[in-house]
C-alpha cells in the first residue's frame, strides 16, 4: 500500500476532537482509527503495535545494525480539528494541476482560487488531493501518519537499508493542546523524535511559541436603565475598555515570524457579567512574561478603577519555545534539513506560529523538531495536499533515519 492509498483510508475515519470532552481521548473515532493504525503496524511487520487505555499508539521497528545509534521517534496526531467537521469526507484527486481556478464545490459556488491561495500555483502540474467544499480534508495530520507507515513500510520491504531502532508513535488530541498530556516519553524509548505534522514542502520548524491562555470574569451592576445614574456598571463596557488598553498593533492579524501577539479568543456577557478570554504568545521567553505582566496591569487598573475583583484574572501557561531544548541538541535539525537537501528540497526554516506536540514533548525530555507534511490551508474547507509532496515527505523520513546510522 503506497503513502496515497493509506491517507485515503485514513480519512475515511472522522476523528474531530472534542475540547468540552474531558475523556481522553475526547472523541471515540480516535480510538476507531488508533485500532486500525495497531492492525496495520502489526500487518506490516510492527510486533509490539500497541494501543494504551488514553488512545496513544505506539510500535518499534528493530534496529538491523550493529552499532550503537541514537533511537529516533516519528510521531503525528490522529484527531482532525473542532474547525469543521471530517465526516464523510469526499476527496477528489485533480490530476496534472493546470494553475488555474479549482472548483471545489459548484452548487455551493465554492472554489481554490490562485487569487486567495497563490501558493497552489507552485504544484503546476502536480497531481493535489482537494475537498468537495464541505468538510476538512484531514491532512492535519492523517497525511503525517501515512507518511511515517509508509517510511517504516519501505524499510521492512528493504532489509537492505540499514537503520538504527524507530520509533512510532500516533498521538489524540492534538488540535485541542492535549495531544502530550498523557504520553509516555519513557515508554516510548526514543532520544530524539521528529512531528510530522508541519505544512508546505520543505517546512522545518524548531522553534514554536510561548503560550499562555488568560480567562477574565468581569462583574457588574444591573440597575433598571431609567434610574442607572450613578448607580449602573456596565460589565461589557469594561471588558471593551480593557481590551483597548491593550496595544491595539499587537494583535495576530498584524503581526508575523517572531512578532508575539494578544488575541481575545471569546467574550460573552450582559450588564451584570461578561467572561472573556485571551491566548499570549510570544517565541522569546523575557518578552512573553512581560506580555503576561501588561495583561496583569491591565487588569489591576481596573479594578483600582472600579473597585477590588472587578475583574478576575486567571492565567495558565500552555507551552515553552521548544527551540530553548532543541538548540543544545541542534545536529537533530541539521540532519532533517541534510536530509531535504539530498532530495533537492529547500528547506524551509522558520518558527511555528503556534504550538505541536514537540513543544511540550521537547520540555518532557524528548527534543522534538517538526517536518512537513506538504499539506495547504489546515482548518478549513480549502485545505489541500499534493501527492508528490506526500512521496518527498516519506523520502525524507528515510533519509532522516539514513543520517542517524551513520552516526557511530
Amino acid at each position: 500500500m503506497n503513502v496515497l492509498d493509506r491517507f485515503l483510508k485514513y480519512i475515511k475515519v472522522e476523528t474531530t476532537s472534542d475540547e468540552s470532552s474531558r475523556t481522553c481521548p475526547s472523541t471515540n473515532g480516535q480510538l476507531t482509527l488508533g485500532k486500525m493504525l495497531v492492525d496495520e503496524l502489526k500487518e506490516i511487520g510492527l510486533a509490539d503495535a500497541n494501543m494504551d487505555k488514553n488512545g496513544y499508539v505506539m510500535a518499534t521497528l528493530p534496529s538491523n545494525i550493529d552499532e550503537d545509534v541514537p533511537v529516533i521517534g516519528f510521531l503525528a496526531h490522529m484527531d482532525t480539528a473542532p474547525d469543521l467537521t471530517t465526516k464523510n469526507i469526499n476527496p477528489r484527486i485533480v490530476k496534472d494541476y493546470d494553475g488555474g481556478e479549482i472548483i471545489l464545490n459548484k452548487d455551493l459556488n465554492i472554489t481554490l482560487s490562485p487569487k486567495d491561495f497563490p501558493e497552489i500555483q507552485s504544484y503546476k502540474g502536480q497531481d493535489i488531493i482537494v475537498t468537495d467544499g464541505r468538510t476538512l480534508l484531514g491532512a492535519d495530520d492523517k497525511a503525517g501518519i501515512a507518511e511515517i507507515i509508509t517510511a517504516v513500510a519501505t524499510l521492512i520491504d528493504n532489509p537492505d537499508i540499514k537503520h538504527g531502532t524507530i520509533k512510532v508513535g500516533f498521538t489524540p488530541d492534538e488540535e485541542i493542546g492535549r495531544g502530550a498530556d498523557k504520553f509516555d516519553v519513557e515508554n516510548f524509548g526514543a532520544t530524539y523524535a521528529y512531528t510530522v505534522d508541519g505544512g508546505a514542502i520543505g517546512e522545518l520548524e524548531y522553534e514554536s511559541f510561548n503560550a499562555n491562555n488568560a480567562s477574565l470574569i468581569i462583574h457588574g451592576r444591573n440597575v433598571h436603565p431609567g434610574y442607572a445614574k450613578d448607580r449602573m456598571i456596565n460589565s461589557m463596557e469594561i471588558a471593551m475598555e480593557l481590551h483597548a488598553m491593550l496595544p491595539k498593533a499587537e494583535q495576530p492579524q498584524y503581526t508575523s515570524d517572531y512578532e508575539g501577539f494578544y488575541h481575545q479568543t471569546f467574550i460573552k456577557g450582559n450588564v451584570e457579567q461578561t467572561s472573556t478570554a485571551y491566548i499570549l504568545r510570544d517565541h522569546d521567553r523575557a518578552k512573553f512574561e512581560v506580555r503576561k505582566n501588561i495583561l496583569k496591569e491591565t487588569v489591576a487598573f481596573i479594578n483600582t478603577k472600579y473597585g477590588d475583583k472587578t475583574v478576575e484574572l486567571e492565567m495558565k501557561d500552555s507551552y515553552y519555545n521548544m527551540g530553548e531544548k532543541i538548540e543544545p541538541v541542534f545536529h537533530i535539525v541539521d540532519i532533517a534539513k541534510q536530509a531535504m537537501l539530498d532530495l533537492d528540497i529547500e528547506p524551509l526554516v522558520h518558527p511555528i506560529r503556534g504550538g505541536t506536540d514537540g513543544s511540550r514533548l521537547s520540555y518532557m525530555g524528548l527534543p522534538c523538531p517538526n517536518i512537513f507534511t506538504g499539506g495547504h490551508n489546515f482548518h478549513g474547507k480549502h485545505e489541500f495536499i499534493p501527492i508528490q509532496s506526500m512521496e518527498k515527505a516519506v523520502d525524507v523520513i528515510l533519509g532522516i533515519i539514513k543520517g542517524y546510522s551513520t552516526i557511530i
